[in-house]
């Protein structure tokens, strides 16, 4: 489950890491009202799950009543990467001199939580991570003694934070991991964590993703779930279907059963020069309803030019999958976007046969399929 920016900063705030004084609004006066109660300049933010806000228009600085509600305005009914904004958290801005970065997530390769600490905060970290990985601190941590002190220190020095801030961006990370651990959380992180003029430290932006299977031992956490969701018509639907969906924003649509095949296939869609539009993990069987209801949240993904799917016939037999990919297919009056399938597994053989080609296209490898749905996308994009 993720939460949106403002329970997250609540979850944050109740822990004691510092944040700016905010208010939520879902319309333009109550915007404006909630600006002048905290003081000009404040930034007013769309309140959606998805990245690049500021960039997407969705995240606006104001100095004053008039600017306050043309951005309450513009922003309050956008539509941002598909999501319709319905909420945005207005929020005291901060006069700040330095982005930090600080996240716990797992490292399932080592087996343990990892701290995160960097200098380079307020960009996408995925990026730093990619074209600079030194630039990131990394502190592993035996979940039985949890977090030391001592190693927050050297996860805060070692990432070259000035000194007169160091501690308190220590408290803010040791804080973090305690609420990562306690929450049952699947990432939290603070990106930018600024650092102000009068050298404090303010979680200007927070995430916090929690486990859902660990739901029952988060009765308050339990409460946001509803609402965590926020104009995600697809997350909503993913949750009524029954299906493991996250929203990316790139075009080319995944379906798969199984997430390491899903992984692998949203892996090559980047490899091959695509950008995949989701991770959709349909989960054990693919017949017809559970393809359909699948097609129906690609389908309905504006972002989505073309789709693959990638299925492994284990207990399923490929072709049963084939024959629900067909029945589901055929219950379209007309096929949106261009479908490409792959079957591996049992009966893959007689599954290819099986699969109507009128109604989608058939590759035998992996590799071919994704790099055909990847031309499809790149042919609507011309």
């Amino acid at each position: 489950m993720k939460l949106h920016e403002y329970q997250a900063k609540q979850v944050f705030a109740d822990a004691g890491i510092p944040t700016p004084p905010s208010t939520l609004a879902d319309n333009v006066d109550d915007a404006v009202a909630a600006a002048e109660e905290i003081g000009y300049p404040v930034a007013i933010k769309a309140q959606v799950q998805v990245g690049g806000r500021g960039k997407a228009g969705g995240i606006k600085l104001v100095d004053d009543a008039d600017e306050a509600r043309e951005a309450a305005d513009a922003i309050l009914g956008m539509d941002l990467k598909g999501i319709h904004v319905d909420r945005v958290l207005v929020e005291g801005a901060v006069d700040f001199v330095n982005e930090l970065y600080v996240g716990v997530t797992m490292d399932r390769g080592e087996g343990k939580p990892v701290a995160m600490v960097s200098t380079r905060g307020g960009v996408n970290i995925e990026e730093v991570a990619e074209e600079d990985p030194d630039a990131i601190v990394r502190e592993h941590v035996d979940p039985s003694f949890g977090m030391h002190p001592y190693q927050a220190r050297r996860a805060v020095y070692e990432a070259g934070v000035e000194r007169d801030v160091a501690n308190d961006v220590a408290s803010v990370l040791q804080t973090l991991y305690t609420l990562w651990d306690d929450r049952d959380g699947a990432d939290a992180e603070i990106n930018p964590l600024m650092v102000t003029s009068d050298r404090e430290v303010i979680a200007a932006d927070a995430v916090m993703n929690i486990d859902e299977d660990a739901l029952f031992r988060q009765p308050e956490l339990a409460e946001m779930e509803e609402d965590a969701a926020g104009g995600d018509d697809l997350e909503a639907k993913a949750d009524e279907y029954g299906f493991d969906y996250v929203r990316l924003d790139g075009n080319v649509g995944i379906i798969g059963n199984g997430a390491g095949l899903v992984m692998t296939t949203l892996d090559l869609v980047d490899h091959y020069g695509g950008k995949p539009a989701n991770f959709l993990d349909i989960g054990g069987g693919a017949k017809a309803e559970r393809v359909t209801n699948a097609l129906d949240m690609v389908f309905s993904d504006e972002n989505v030019d073309s789709v693959v799917f990638n299925i492994f016939g284990g207990i399923t037999r490929g072709d049963e999958v084939a024959r629900g990919i067909n029945e589901a297919l055929e219950g379209f009056d007309e096929i949106p976007k261009p479908v490409v399938v792959r079957l591996a597994g049992t009966n893959w053989e007689e599954g290819m046969e099986i699969l109507n080609e009128d109604l989608v296209t058939v590759e035998k490898t992996l590799e071919d399929a994704v790099q055909r749905a990847v031309a499809n996308a790149d042919e609507v994009d011309q």
